[in-house]
């Protein structure tokens, strides 16, 4: 699953996200997902997340 749809991502689960420093390059940072910051049920580049290490970033993966 990519991070697209809100509907797919809940606090606690296990993503990968790209930090805005990283979106050149595309690194992939893991961690828990603590706060979902996008509203909208979708956006084509990710949904923005708060990890519980306090990262914020768009979701690219879903490790589940």
């Amino acid at each position: 699953m990519d991070g697209t749809r809100r509907s797919d991502i809940r606090p606690g689960l296990r993503v990968s996200i790209v930090l805005k420093k990283d979106q050149r390059t595309g690194k992939l940072t893991e961690g828990i997902v603590k706060d979902i910051l996008t509203n909208s049920p979708a956006h084509p580049h990710g949904i923005k997340v708060r990890l519980e290490n306090g990262d914020v970033g768009r979701v690219k993966k879903i490790s589940a």
